[in-house]
This record gives structure tokens, C-alpha cells and sequence, in this order.
């Protein structure tokens, strides 16, 4: 193992965005059994910071792997392209009035119902977003097109805590 593998090679996975989750778990379990600090307890404090590095490191990789949207843009990194979400916040305007328009309707819904269809309306959204990154990222490379579908989608997710939140609240 090397700790400056990508988390694809650490994984032995594809650098694809498509993933099969089971194969990302196993790979995670099997590289925790190998890297437990436990497993160190008899070689020393060396040893085990060495472990804990690598158990750290493991599970940074598994974190952004298991996620689509951290593996999207991360790919996106990888290519060259980062995200920068917090530097560059524009979006193209129809997007922007869809996400106001649920704003909106979040603020307005007063019932499981409204909600239920909020969080429907996201689901959807995030389908299209999801599939589009696949297109973009393993299908025709575009990584230019993959970060604005990545900076939709981290939208798109966040209204979707938000919708979740407000669920929670109704329930309590």
C-alpha cells in the first residue's frame, strides 16, 4: 500500500463513476483487516502511528468512494478540474429559478404531503444528476460539463437536507 496512492488504486477499483457499492465495501473491510492498529500492537508506537495513518487514510478514501458526489468530484480533481464550489458560485438561471421556486414551496408546505412531494421532485432531480455525471465523467470525459453537474447536484443535496429537516420537524 502506498499512501499516496488515488483512492481508486488504494481500492483497486476502476477510476470510474460508476461503482458497484459491495465492491467498495469489501475493498474498505479488506484493507482495514490489513491495516488495523490492533493488528500492531505487539511492533511498537512506530508501528502503530503507521497503522493509524493508514487506517485514517483508508477511510478518507472510503468516505469520498461510497458517495457520488464526493466520487464525482473527485474525479473531477483528479482530471484537473476541481469543484471549487466556494469560489465559484454561478449557475445557469434556470436552475437557479427552480431552486428558488422550491425554496418557496419549503417555506409555504405546512403538510407531510407537500413535503413528500418536495422530496419526491428532489429524488428526481438527483436521478438526472447522478446519470448525467456518469455520462459526462465515464462516457464522454467531459469534465468541464461533470463540475457544473457536481456543483447541481451538492444544490440539489443540500435542499434535500433541508426538505429532510423540515420533514423532521413536522414530525416532531
Amino acid at each position: 500500500m502506498n499512501l499516496q496512492s488515488d483512492d481508486f488504486n488504494l481500492f483497486g477499483l476502476p477510476r470510474s463513476f460508476a461503482q458497484d457499492r459491495a465492491a467498495v465495501d469489501a475493498a474498505w473491510k479488506a484493507l482495514q483487516r490489513q491495516a488495523h492498529p490492533d493488528k500492531f500492537a505487539a511492533e511498537g508506537a512506530a508501528a502503530q502511528r503507521l497503522a493509524m495513518q493508514w487506517s485514517v487514510r483508508i477511510n478518507e478514501a472510503y468516505q469520498r468512494l461510497k458517495d457520488p458526489i464526493r466520487r464525482a468530484a473527485y474525479l473531477c480533481e483528479l482530471a484537473g478540474f476541481p469543484i471549487a464550489a466556494h469560489q465559484n458560485t454561478a449557475m445557469p438561471p434556470a436552475f437557479l429559478m427552480q431552486q428558488m421556486e422550491w425554496h418557496e414551496a419549503l417555506d409555504e408546505a405546512e403538510s407531510a404531503e407537500a413535503l413528500d412531494t418536495l422530496s419526491e421532485q428532489v429524488r428526481a432531480q438527483q436521478a438526472e444528476l447522478l446519470a448525467a455525471c456518469a455520462q459526462h465523467i465515464d462516457v464522454t470525459h467531459d469534465y468541464p460539463a461533470a463540475v457544473s453537474t457536481v456543483r447541481a447536484l451538492m444544490f440539489v443535496d443540500k435542499f434535500g437536507q433541508d426538505v429532510l429537516a423540515r420533514q423532521h420537524a413536522l414530525d416532531a
